[in-house]
């Protein structure tokens, strides 16, 4: 399975009243493959405020999303929790509605081990016939999933690659030692240039909602020998990068981006709560950067 260079973390549409808007949603997925050039799409991961969609809410998406999408693009179902039983359950009923792959979140506030980690994920891939993303963000998980233990995970036939937001030497030591086939995505709109440079094969991102065109060129010129060129593209969108989380202080995704999207004439509401809209600062700011 091959997931492409530029996969997007997608936004949940909801309406005024808090309810995903289903006609947005269309909206918004053909814009982020027609006008973002995104090869997959992930629904239901962080960004789509997954720990505030009901189990029910994330299968309808799941299956609102292969049936609009068509083929277009990869969907790749965030199934993942902090409780690897209902992640089994929530994986199996995301490949009954026709997802092309999983992406399995490190399990917060629990805090396992490596070992746990390892038989969390395990557990999971053997449940499915589905590819198998994993996902390292030890900033919301209070874990890091180690290069060893990423590198045992990849040998299990299903579990293909990885989304990793640790640094730039984890991400080498894991490229380095992967088994042919398994590859390595950052999670990271920021580290997208380097993270290539050290051998990831792509980004999973937030921005892309913005200037995932751009973020396509540059990935394309970096693969076809253009160093100038992408280090052209990735001064002129690093500002983006930093200041859709920085706004001009750190903002929860996708509070900022979902803001930015209305401003492009893609109306995707605001956030539930616990997540909080952005103040009139923030706003300003956001608009100074994207327009």
């Amino acid at each position: 399975m091959d997931f492409g260079r530029l996969i997007t973390a997608m936004v949940t549409p909801f309406d005024a009243n808090g309810q995903i808007d289903w006609q947005t949603t269309a909206r918004l997925i053909d814009y982020l493959i027609d006008e973002q050039q995104s090869a997959s799409i992930v629904v239901c991961g962080t960004t789509g405020e997954s720990p505030t969609l009901s189990d029910n809410e994330k299968l309808e998406l799941f299956r609102f999303a292969v049936k609009h999408t068509a083929g277009r693009a990869k969907i790749i179902a965030g199934t993942g929790s902090n409780n690897t039983a209902h992640s089994v359950h929530l994986t199996k009923e995301a490949e009954a509605c026709g997802v092309d792959g999983a992406l399995i979140v490190a399990p917060y506030y629990n805090r396992p081990s490596q070992e746990g980690l390892y038989q969390h994920f395990k557990a999971v891939a053997e449940a499915t016939a589905l590819p198998i993303v994993l996902y390292n963000v030890e900033g919301r998980t209070g874990v890091n999933i180690s290069a060893a233990t990423t590198l045992r995970l990849a040998q299990i036939d299903n579990i293909v690659a990885t989304k990793d937001c640790a640094s730039t030497d984890q991400l080498t030591q894991i490229i380095a030692g992967a088994p042919e086939g398994f590859v390595v995505y950052s999670g990271d709109d920021s580290m997208t240039l380097p993270s290539l440079a050290v051998g990831a094969y792509g980004i999973v991102s937030v921005a892309s909602h913005i200037v995932g065109a751009e973020m396509k060129q540059l990935i394309d010129a970096y693969l076809s020998g253009d160093v100038q060129e992408a280090v052209r593209i990735n001064g002129k969108l690093f500002p983006v990068f930093k200041g859709l989380f920085y706004c001009p202080h750190p903002v929860p995704n996708p509070v900022a981006v979902k803001y930015a999207l209305g401003l492009k004439g893609i109306p995707v509401g605001g956030v539930r709560l616990p997540l909080d809209t952005v103040t009139e600062p923030e706003a300003a700011f956001i608009r100074d950067l994207i327009q």
